[in-house]
């Protein structure tokens, strides 16, 4: 059995190494050892997560996924998190999170077949819930975003976050010269949100050239 621990941020702009000496100090604890970290920034809304697929990849029947919190793994709504369980279970790998005790059990080979079942019905149980919340939690931040952006827009007082014109003419210049996503990620520190939006506005200007705009 190997556990992997997996490290997940929203933006660049976040530390996603954060809890990784949390972990380390779980699985120590445990008298066990990490053998590889997945670390990426990414929307946990979001199932475009190379470096999470690329952990369930890796995994063998019975190795571990470690996370710090349940919503590291998934703010997902409902239909996606359904999808990423059953690649979860496919795989047959166990989902420990230090907020979730229940979850430890899976960190040790049941006595028998019984117990084995109790403990993932639990399990899988409180993933569920923990998920959930962690969906509604999110839905209800973007709420009050949206909510707080409206007033003050009515109030004249929104300015919208200032585009870094630097650093995205590099990006469109490597987006031209057809290097990879992740290169340029790692070479920018950018969002794949905001490559997304770059590539989308370099294929209109194209678009705009080619029909003599």
């Amino acid at each position: 059995m190997f556990v992997r621990g997996y490290l997940r941020a929203s933006t660049v702009e976040q530390d996603a190494q954060r809890a990784r000496g949390d972990l380390e100090r779980f699985a120590a604890d445990r008298g066990m050892r990490i053998a590889a970290f997945y670390v990426e920034n990414e929307s946990g809304a979001s199932l475009q997560r190379p470096e999470l697929f690329r952990l369930l990849a890796d995994c063998q029947p019975g190795d571990v996924l470690l996370v710090e919190q349940v919503d590291r793994l998934s703010r997902l709504g409902a239909e996606d998190w359904g999808r990423l369980k059953r690649v979860i279970a496919d795989r047959s790998v166990r989902v420990v999170a230090l907020d979730l005790p229940t979850s430890w059990a899976m960190l040790t080979v049941p006595a028998d077949d019984f117990s084995a079942r109790m403990f993932d019905a639990i399990n899988a149980m409180m993933l569920d819930m923990l998920a959930a919340i962690a969906r509604k939690d999110y839905d209800d931040r973007k709420r009050r975003q949206a909510q707080g952006i409206e007033r003050a827009k009515r109030e004249g007082r929104f300015r919208g976050r200032p585009e870094d014109k630097q650093r995205n003419a590099a990006i469109l210049s490597m987006l031209r010269a057809k290097q990879s996503w992740s290169t340029i990620q790692d070479a920018t520190g950018c969002s794949r949100s905001t490559l997304a939006r770059l590539a989308g506005r370099m294929r209109e200007g194209d678009g705009k050239t080619s029909a003599g705009v």
